[in-house]
């Protein structure tokens, strides 16, 4: 028997518009996708954009003021206070710290002449900061190894010291420093006592060449703060000595009153 001859199917030429049709709609994802990044990135950029414009315009202004101010010092940020037609005044220092700081100079410069032939063997160095005048001694020029007794050849030399502190008014702490040698002796159990006591005696000579005793201040620091190795032969001679420490007026002022409101 015959099979049946099956009818031959059509081709379809239209499957392509499936493939087209999925493409098409990718690719308006992907724009969309693109666009919404895009405007995101544009707002970033408009916002840093704008920061960056600030920042430059800020720095113009600086620029400008810094070449106004090589003209004209009383330009510059943060002096004085504006006056006349906008112009700032130069800040004015208080007259009564310059006055302090011309007479330290003139009792530094006064001190140096005393003891001007240590001054250049470097047993004694004079410096002057805020805080006042320092006049650093070395102990053996004061006094014997382990005594505190003041030796004959130095009364001179403090005397001459003590007549120039005698016509200021200003505080004078006296500290002395020790190596870190231990002593025990009968009069001085530890380098405390010895510092303490030679300090006191440096005041003791102030007071009887007619500087104020309310002035006065003796401290002693033992070897607890060294200014130079204490290894050494020559670092131990160094931190042993005494300061005589002329404090500036208006610094002590200061602090009695942030003392005062502190009390209070």
């Amino acid at each position: 028997m015959a099979r049946k001859k099956l009818p031959e199917e059509h081709e379809n030429h239209e499957r392509w518009l499936v493939s087209y049709a999925d493409f098409i709609t990718l690719l308006f994802a992907f724009f969309v996708v693109m666009y919404a990044i895009s405007s995101l990135n544009e707002g970033k950029y408009r916002v840093m954009a704008d920061s960056i414009v600030k920042a430059f315009r800020e720095q113009e202004q600086t620029d400008q003021m810094i070449r106004l101010g090589s003209k004209y010092p009383e330009l510059m940020p943060g002096k004085g206070q504006p006056i006349g037609e906008g112009i700032p005044k130069r800040e004015i220092e208080d007259p009564k710290k310059v006055s302090e700081r011309e007479k330290m100079k003139q009792i530094a410069n006064k001190v140096v002449e005393t003891m001007q032939p240590l001054v250049q063997s470097g047993q004694v160095k004079v410096s002057q900061s805020s805080k006042g005048i320092t006049l650093e001694i070395n102990a053996s020029v004061l006094f014997a190894s382990g005594d505190a007794r003041l030796q004959p050849n130095s009364l001179q030399l403090l005397s001459a010291v003590a007549k120039e502190l005698a016509k200021i008014d200003n505080p004078i702490q006296v500290e002395g420093h020790t190596d870190n040698i231990p002593i025990k002796s009968e009069y001085f159990p530890s380098n405390w006592e010895l510092s303490s006591a030679r300090a006191g005696s440096v005041v003791r000579l102030f007071v009887e060449q007619g500087v104020a005793p309310a002035r006065l201040e003796a401290i002693g620091f033992a070897d607890n703060r060294p200014i130079d190795t204490n290894v050494t032969p020559e670092g131990r001679a160094r931190n042993r000595r005494v300061n005589v420490l002329i404090l500036d007026a208006t610094t002590v002022e200061a602090k009695e009153i942030l003392r005062r409101e502190v009390q209070n």
